[in-house]
């Protein structure tokens, strides 16, 4: 009989211990749509803009999200032209640790934006070699929800324009 107690208390004990640690994870996590709009700016003119949405959440288990768009760019690696290889341009975004805090979100944001410069005076194919402009961030921001904000700018070094990576964060209902 004293058996019989002692193993119903311990069944009893481990039940309690399992509502307790699953039950704190059981709140559900928040979900939220990401619109980053890729900006080339100058002055107060929009030159090029580029649209680029993600779904993140809250939950540890999926601390990464990314978005990635571009394209791979043949260029010689010989005199002759009969050589190349590939440059990976285009768009790549990354986002760690979303959490909402109050009416903002705090996350980690990588930015990568890359293309070819337009080369002004035509030249032979063999000789020419791209000339890549290239844009990248990484940092801690913290966003208003359901707000257009600029989290990355950077001004070009040879023109008057600007790149400008802006966020709108919103909570998926």
């Amino acid at each position: 009989m004293f058996r019989i107690k002692t193993w119903s208390l311990c069944a009893v004990a481990l039940t309690l211990l399992a509502v307790t640690c699953f039950g704190a994870d059981a709140v559900p996590s928040k979900f939220y749509k990401l619109d980053f709009v890729v900006k080339e700016v100058e002055g107060s003119k929009v030159l090029n803009a580029r649209a680029y949405s993600m779904t993140v959440s809250e939950d540890k288990l999926q601390e990464h999200s990314m978005i990635r768009a571009g394209s791979k760019v043949p260029y010689s690696t010989n005199a002759d032209g009969s050589q190349y290889s590939y440059l990976d341009l285009g768009v790549s975004i990354d986002c760690y640790h979303v959490t909402e805090i109050r009416d903002t979100m705090s996350l980690v944001i990588t930015a990568d934006v890359s293309s070819i410069v337009q080369e002004s005076a035509p030249t032979s194919a063999a000789m020419r070699q791209p000339v890549i402009r290239q844009n990248k961030w990484s940092s801690g921001v913290v966003v208003p929800l359901k707000k257009p904000t600029v989290v990355f700018s950077s001004d070009d070094l040879t023109t008057r324009r600007q790149m400008q990576v802006e966020l709108t964060a919103t909570p998926i209902v």
